[in-house]
């Protein structure tokens, strides 16, 4: 993550170095196979289209398949030729939409392995093309770069592509189950020096355990709202995990473990003259105050924050982040909570060809995601057994179609006419199973023409909502559009 971290004297010239020659190199060719990155989308905006199909072409030419790290893709500074925790954790969902599910798996297999006791369960914050750590953030178990969220942040998106993928390794690999169990136990006791089962890094220990994804300047944290929030997202998967492995008593434990950081959070970090969150704690004991915006974006994002007046709040100041890194955050945050024009808006930006940095290898694949995740609101859940879509186009977007869309076993094609008629076709692979969900309440939904009872629910962010579900044959289409409101 950008922006130029704060490192030792030492440091600091030999990441200027390798700044200075990767400048020079030319970027390698990717060679991605013609079986990667099918799928299409078009829809009627045409600035939309263009954006997506420089985000798709943007995005494979970071991916690589015959280094020794295996198949991976770049996740970090250009030129570096290496992948990033943080970064691999967030573009994980662009990239199963390219796709790219074996890429990510081998790259999560690779941190997940990293992890040691000599590093106190920190795992490698880089990694290289040459399966090594990156040097530039890494010189020995005691002197190595390494931000706290990472292990957690790791989990809640192996969760994630769990559901997209129905990959039945994510809750069944020896190293993956390790991976899990000793982040949320020895890496938790490893860095919580007081015992309350809050992580806390002091000064004193540098760059060996940043306890917060933020590197840029003001005082240092000892325990970042970020670091609160990773860690409540990563209990939540792992209770889940559990769950569908059969193990209620464990599952019920880490869920518990969730409920208490969620109380914490939410119950000591509000700061209710400024009517947001705190940022931080610092090593006084005191909040950080300061209107970083790392401080409202990712609690969001992770989910610690309740819903209720002050997620509202929350939503309504919500900044930019002020680089590329933070504002990839911001559609897929706006979109899970209803704010569907300025999520629209958010991802126009990320697409915008004026845009600074837009190279950075995040940017490309989370744009991906928002399209694909956000604005068609295609939401794979593997645990049930379903494919979730829900159309979130705006005005500017009268329709949206995507093909070639890898989920399950399946391909599929999607098309939405604003938001109240929807169409999935099973393009390739076994019957499957479409949960077709619409905003509002409904009586009835029509299934190719016919009137069928709906289901409603409540989600938090979105509110009311209407769905159905329907069996999809190989090679069949179903329509499913809007009944008779309640």
């Amino acid at each position: 993550m950008n922006p130029l971290p704060r490192r030792k004297p030492g440091w600091a010239l030999f990441f200027l170095a390798v700044l200075l020659l990767t400048a020079g190199c030319r970027a390698r060719e990717s060679r991605v196979p013609t079986e990667k990155g099918r799928v299409g989308f078009s829809s009627g905006y045409e600035p939309l289209n263009e954006g997506f199909l420089w985000a798709k072409s943007q995005a494979l030419a970071y991916v690589f398949e015959e280094d020794p790290v295996g198949k991976w893709f770049e996740a970090a500074l250009p030129g570096r030729e290496a992948f990033c925790m943080r970064d691999v954790a967030h573009q994980a969902m662009g990239a199963v939409a390219l796709g790219l599910q074996e890429h990510v798996k081998n790259m999560f297999q690779k941190f997940a392995a990293s992890i040691a006791p000599s590093r106190d369960w920190a795992g490698y914050w880089e990694i290289n093309r040459y399966d090594e750590p990156a040097p530039v953030d890494y010189r020995s178990d005691e002197d190595f770069w390494y931000n706290l969220p990472a292990n957690f942040d790791l989990i809640q998106s192996m969760y994630r592509v769990y559901q997209w993928t129905g990959d039945r390794e994510y809750l069944e690999d020896p190293d993956f189950l390790a991976f899990y169990r000793h982040s949320l136990t020895d890496y938790v006791a490893a860095w919580d020096g007081d015992g309350d089962g809050i992580m806390e890094s002091p000064p004193e220990n540098g760059i060996r355990g940043i306890p917060t994804y933020w590197e840029g300047g003001g005082l240092r944290a000892l325990t970042g709202a970020d670091l609160v929030a990773a860690q409540f997202a990563a209990n939540r998967a792992y209770a889940e995990i559990l769950g569908l492995r059969g193990e209620g008593e464990a599952a019920a434990s880490f869920e518990a473990a969730a409920r208490h950081l969620g109380r914490f959070y939410n119950d000591e970090w509000w700061d209710p003259d400024q009517e947001r969150f705190y940022t931080a704690i610092l090593p006084d004991g005191s909040f950080d105050d300061s209107p970083l915006p790392l401080g409202q974006l990712y609690p969001l994002y992770f989910g610690i924050v309740e819903p209720g007046p002050r997620r509202e709040r929350v939503m309504e100041r919500l900044p930019d982040g002020g680089m590329v890194e933070l504002d990839a955050y911001l559609p897929e945050i706006l979109y899970r909570n209803g704010a569907y024009d300025r999520a629209f808006g958010a991802l126009m930006d990320q697409l915008d060809p004026s845009l600074g940095r837009r190279e950075y290898p995040e940017v490309s694949f989370t744009a991906l995601g928002h399209i694909v995740g956000g604005l068609m609101g295609v939401r794979p859940r593997a645990s049930e057994g379903v494919v979730e879509t829900k159309s979130r186009l705006t005005n500017d977007v009268k329709w949206g179609y995507l093909s070639h869309l890898s989920i399950y076993y399946n391909e599929i094609s999607l098309r939405h006419d604003g938001r109240v008629v929807s169409r999935l076709r099973n393009e390739s692979g076994p019957p499957l199973t479409w949960r077709a969900v619409f905003e509002g309440t409904y009586r009835t939904l029509l299934v190719d023409g016919e009137e069928r009872e709906a289901a409603v629910r409540i989600t938090p962010g979105e509110g009311r909502e209407s769905w159905v579900e329907v069996g999809v044959r190989p090679e069949e289409e179903v329509v499913v559009g809007v009944g008779e409101r309640s």
